[in-house]
């Protein structure tokens, strides 16, 4: 068998759980960038649609804006034995 055997590491103290590797650090951080420029251009984008594309487009980022709903189900049974 090659390697300290699973479960096991050569390095005891390496990256800590959870830690993002450095490349999806550096991705999110472009693609902030990227996506504030493009926010600040929505609203003459939007001026420049018509009314259903305009709506459509406004449907569409409501999920990215508003928090998701959860249905809730209070079908609670209580049955008394005697």
């Amino acid at each position: 068998m090659r390697g300290p055997g699973k479960g096991n590491t050569n390095n005891p103290h390496g990256k800590p759980k959870g830690t993002p590797n450095k490349v999806t650090q550096e991705m999110r951080g472009v693609l902030k960038v990227i996506l504030e420029k493009e926010l600040e251009k929505l609203p003459e984008l939007l001026k420049s649609l018509k009314p259903d594309k305009k709506a459509d487009i406004i449907v569409r980022l409501l999920p990215f804006v508003l928090p998701q709903k959860v249905e809730t189900i209070n079908d609670i049974v209580i049955e008394f034995k005697e």
